[in-house]
């Protein structure tokens, strides 16, 4: 029956070409395509394809066929008589592309396609951006055609940045057409993409003999409509206290959620009434955790000390090895940290049973399955390591039966949703995110200066950090002093975001945020470590002047707990512990004081947050699976030249 509705289907849009003088096309959907990778195929864009193709929007189907504008074809917007010129804008202070394109009726690509430099330099003030002629502002006589309503349902795995890229808008739009997405995504929630909707769309049930889900593109009478919002459950939930929390009766909340009979499942998504308040998910307290359990619990780590290499080297003694091998120094520093953090755990009174293996692993293989197997490592209560992030994936999988954490101590990936995997370290645009969100918080203007050697920051922020507006470069790639000068505000810390390692660059910025410092307040900010900051052509009381800020995974710590640390590292090592003996002993600890609470691992991490020596540790679920660490600090120099936490 299906291949019969397809063939007729085919012929019909066979026909309506032919009646249409080719003014359309058809597309066969392959498996795993994407509106959005059709829509560039046919340099069309995805509004075209749904305007032609409804259905499309509750999700293609392989094989199925759709109907794409020919774009060979003239598309004919205006009648001839009142075809519009083309028209110049110059860009005042303030504007953005989305207010420029808003005023005008013009999308993104066909601004960027008439004004080509728009690409590479961003928009500038003063500039003359060319309108193209069939999105010329609409006068007040003008009639309006009704704009076609578009929704998105949203799927599993699906995030506020994907659906925005799909549909060629930004993330603050997408929320500000749907506001009660600011918390969450749930997901089978009704997006408002385009359009307009008589109230924000919600999951509408229509209560008659029977209930179901409403289009809100259809017409459908009913004698009540009834609005819900969707709830994703937490850890540790039950019926009875998600009943009161609504304020509903078990049988009330079952009624609504047959599902609930069999019991409460962590991660199920309930369908609540709209009129209750919702809980947004809080950023978490820190908290100094002490030891609030006798109950002996069994942690292990996995780390590569690869002894079976070391010892079959024929060629380099052991102690030229240790001179050589800077991933075995690693190994061995994180290693000593590790033993800090077990003695310092048993002299708190902690029983934690650790065990250590060798985890013999380079990038591609390790032996950690065999170790798992051989030593019933499915009962620990944790496990930290190993090294590399896909024998830590590899580990996370073998042990997720029993949903047993697994703590990636090292890697900087952002890993794959293994449910029971904790990523130690943050992301690098959780870091950049921080610094953003702090000076956003603190009302700043964000200016950026960025070079051409740093395209993948310019395209982060473009396309995260939409309010940010660029400096402007000069032809040989220099700053255009003049035009970071027109971006500053009275009234506002400016903060100067600098991307870029040519000295020339840096000295240029610095210089021009100096001399601005009698009329504005300005603050220089980097998002990462930059080397040239660190030579002597670069004035450091000049950066301390200018209270050089960024992110970071670490602090500099001077606390009397750090000082203890150091000097017991020291008295114990002979040397001062490095920053990977650091992370070794933050990382164990941690693990080892939230076992001893008389709860499991995965029940601290969502209830709060710890600092240790030098690191953070604020665990949020990812969307997917797993927990992503974003523990970060925002440091800056002070003119006293010391290096601060920014608060």
């Amino acid at each position: 029956m299906k291949y019969f509705i397809t063939i007729c289907l085919v012929s019909l849009f066979f026909t309506a070409n032919v009646f249409s003088q080719s003014k359309t096309i058809t597309h066969k959907v392959a498996k795993g395509e994407t509106i959005n990778q059709i829509a560039q195929k046919y340099k069309v864009t995805p509004f075209d394809i749904y305007r032609l193709n409804p259905d499309a929007q509750s999700g293609l189907k392989p094989n199925s066929v759709l109907l794409i504008p020919n774009g060979s074809e003239k598309k004919i917007t205006t009648p001839a008589k009142t075809v519009l010129k083309a028209t110049t804008h110059e860009v005042a202070p303030k504007e953005t592309f989305y207010s420029i394109e808003k005023k005008y009726g013009v999308s993104d690509e066909a601004l960027k396609k008439a004004n080509p430099f728009l690409e590479k330099d961003g928009i500038q003030i003063g500039q003359k951006l060319v309108i193209p002629s069939n999105s010329v502002a609409v006068s007040k006589k003008a009639i309006a055609s009704p704009e076609k309503t578009v929704y998105h349902e949203v799927l599993p795995k699906e995030t506020k940045y994907s659906i925005a890229k799909q549909y060629g808008i930004t993330i603050e739009e997408l929320e500000k057409r749907n506001p009660d997405i600011v918390a969450n995504l749930p997901v089978g929630y009704q997006l408002l993409i385009k359009g307009t909707a008589p109230k924000t769309p919600k999951i509408s049930v229509v209560t008659e003999t029977k209930t179901e889900i409403v289009n809100p593109n259809t017409a459908v009478v009913s004698t009540k409509v009834e609005d819900y919002a969707a709830y994703q459950v937490k850890p540790k939930e039950t019926l009875y206290s998600l009943s009161k929390m609504f304020g509903l009766s078990s049988e009330e909340l079952q009624n609504l959620n047959p599902a609930l009979s069999e019991g409460v499942v962590e991660g199920m998504i309930l369908k609540v009434p709209s009129t209750i308040v919702l809980p947004k998910e809080s950023k978490k307290a820190y908290t100094i955790l002490t030891k609030n359990s006798n109950d002996k619990k069994k942690l292990v780590l996995l780390l590569p000390f690869n002894l079976t290499k070391i010892e079959g080297d024929t060629v380099n003694s052991t102690v030229m090895r240790l001179k050589k091998d800077k991933f075995l120094n690693m190994t061995l520093d994180f290693y000593s940290g590790a033993l800090m953090a077990i003695d310092s755990a048993k002299q708190l009174g902690i029983t934690v049973d650790v065990s250590i293996f060798d985890s013999q692993e380079s990038k591609n293989s390790s032996n950690v399955a065999s170790i798992i197997k051989e030593n019933n490592l499915g009962n620990a209560d944790a496990i930290i390591g190993p090294f590399y992030q896909n024998n830590v994936e590899k580990t996370a999988g073998l042990v997720a039966f029993n949903q047993v954490p697994v703590i990636s101590p090292l890697s900087k990936d952002v890993g794959d949703a293994y449910s029971n995997l904790y990523q130690s370290i943050p992301t690098t645009v959780t870091i950049r995110n921080t610094v953003f969100d702090f000076m956003r918080a603190k009302g700043g203007n964000i200016i950026a200066v960025v070079d051409k050697k740093k395209e993948s920051v310019k395209k982060y922020i473009q396309e995260n950090q939409k309010d940010v507006r660029f400096a402007a470069l000069t032809e040989t790639g220099g700053l255009n002093v003049e035009s970071l000068k027109s971006l500053l505000v009275k009234n506002k810390t400016n903060y100067v975001v600098m991307e870029t390692g040519n000295t020339g660059m840096i000295k240029s910025t610095m210089t021009a945020m100096l001399n601005a410092m009698a009329l504005y307040s300005v603050q220089l900010v980097i998002l990462e470590p930059n080397e040239t900051l660190d030579t002597d052509e670069i004035n450091f009381q000049n950066l301390a002047k200018l209270k050089l800020m960024y992110p970071s995974m670490t602090r500099e710590n001077e606390s009397s707990e750090a000082l203890i640390f150091e000097k017991e590292y020291r008295k114990k090592n002979k040397i001062m512990p490095t920053a990977f003996a650091t992370r070794g002993f933050d990382v164990t600890f941690d693990t080892m004081m939230r076992l001893s609470q008389g709860k499991t691992y995965q029940e601290t991490v969502e209830m709060m947050a710890t600092e240790q020596v030098d690191n953070k540790f604020e665990y949020y679920r990812k969307e997917g699976g797993g927990y992503t660490n974003k523990g970060v600090y925002v440091l800056y120099y002070d003119t006293d030249l010391t290096i601060k936490e920014a608060n």
